[in-house]
This record gives C-alpha cells, sequence and structure tokens, in this order.
C-alpha cells in the first residue's frame, strides 16, 4: 500500500502518513529504522508495509524493494 508523509519528527524517527484513501496511519521508529532511509520529507510519497496486524513495520520509498 501506499500514502504520502503528513508528519515526520526526526528526533523521535516516527509520524503519520495519509493513505490513498484518506486513513491516516502512524508509524513508529522501528518502522522508519527499518527502512534504511535517512529522513523523510513532507507530502513524499511511501510505500508502507504492515505485519498481520495492522502495525506499519517498514515504510520505503515507492522505487525500493
Amino acid at each position: 500500500m501506499q500514502g504520502t508523509v503528513a508528519t515526520y519528527d526526526a528526533a523521535t524517527r516516527s509520524g503519520l502518513l495519509l493513505l490513498d484513501d484518506g486513513t491516516e496511519l502512524p508509524f513508529p521508529a522501528r518502522a522508519f529504522d527499518a527502512s534504511g532511509l535517512r529522513l523523510l520529507r513532507l507530502g513524499q510519497r511511501v510505500r508502507v508495509e504492515t505485519d498481520a496486524t495492522g502495525e506499519v513495520v517498514r515504510v520505503t520509498l515507492p522505487t525500493m524493494s
């Protein structure tokens, strides 16, 4: 699934994504850390990976595998 970065706090490495269907989805620092990214920009498109419970486990750029 994909969305857009709505908020991102570099100090906590967590933030909020706005999914394409309008749903807001928070992501924790561990999901950002799993991405290998250094930072996120507001409005940036991202791909979101979730676990079976729907918790975000990884946030990556759409062009990354």
